[in-house]
């Protein structure tokens, strides 16, 4: 059995000797080991093979014996073994090449999620959230055990890389451009609001529609809003207008707050969300993501 383990020990000579010498005694092997250094205590990150029958019950106990704190552990696989630069740099590569991947890729890198449990924690036990902000989007990430001083600096490292990343190639992805530039065949897009949807309109027919529906029960205040875009419009800056058009729209309705939800796999979120200025919170959970956008500061939509 595999076991990712974190701990606090004391920041003097030996600390980790003293584990390691007790994880010997009871047959614990330590496969690998992260250290993230503190002012009076040191986290580690062990991985332990342990004997049959041992539990996070024994694993605590073991570690508290060794001098060790704040104890938080959970089974694993061999991927926990991955060389930790190697895991970073794998990272960048795969969120420069879509950076729209980064709530799902910083998640999986700081073994952690991107939604709460719904419990307060895991197993009902309370969960350490890191803030990371590219533009003007924020994306959070949460997990038991609490992340390092060297962990969030990691973080906010990939996050202004991702940042650099949308700002240069604003022009060449096509989600920066002016909302109302003209198209093929000398088209501009007017944009209709009717009833609880606005709509994008070129020479009569409807490509792209964004529609405020209903606030559920137990947030009156907050309204889901969809967004469609006919794929033959797509990147040419109309969504970007319609996610801006129905977040005004939904304040005008009496929301201060928009959510939006799609696959996690949507590439075009993070961009568009960013293009049109809009200050978000992003989420995952399992294959969904969750974009949250207050609009209590944008101008009400007059239908």
């Amino acid at each position: 059995m595999l076991w990712r383990v974190r701990a606090t020990l004391p920041d003097r000579p030996g600390a980790l000797a003293v584990l390691a010498q007790h994880c010997g005694e009871a047959g614990v092997n330590i496969l690998g080991l992260q250290i993230f250094p503190g002012i009076e205590t040191v986290t580690d990150e062990l991985v332990l093979r342990t004997p049959e029958g041992w539990g996070a019950p024994e694993i605590a106990a073991l570690v508290e014996r060794s001098g060790g704190e704040s104890v938080v552990s959970a089974p694993c696989t061999e991927a926990a073994l991955s060389d930790q630069p190697t895991r970073y740099v794998q990272a960048a590569r795969t969120i420069l090449a879509n950076p729209a991947s980064f709530p799902e890729v910083v998640a999986t890198l700081f073994d952690a999620e991107a939604e709460a449990d719904g419990t307060g924690g895991t197993s009902g036990r309370a969960q350490d959230v890191m803030d990371m902000t590219v533009g003007d989007v924020q994306v959070q990430v949460r997990r038991t055990a609490p992340f390092t001083a060297t962990e969030h600096a990691r973080a906010s490292a990939m996050a202004d890389l991702v940042s650099d990343v949308l700002h240069r190639s604003k022009a060449d992805a096509g989600f920066a451009v002016s909302p109302g530039r003209r198209m093929g065949g000398g088209a501009t897009p007017e944009y209709v609001a009717e009833g609880r949807s606005v709509s994008a309109v070129i020479d009569g027919v409807v490509v792209g529609i964004s529609t405020v529906l209903a606030a559920a029960g137990d947030e009156p205040d907050v309204r889901p809003v969809t967004l469609r875009v006919d794929p033959g419009f797509q990147r040419r800056g109309i969504g970007t207008r319609l996610l801006l058009e129905g977040a005004r729209l939904a304040h005008a309705m009496g929301a201060t707050e928009i959510v939006l939800t799609t696959r996690s796999d949507n590439q075009a979120v993070l961009p568009m969300v960013l293009a049109a200025g809009l200050r978000g919170r992003i989420r995952m959970a399992a294959d969904v993501l969750t974009v949250r956008v207050p609009v209590r500061d944008l101008k009400p939509l007059r239908t």
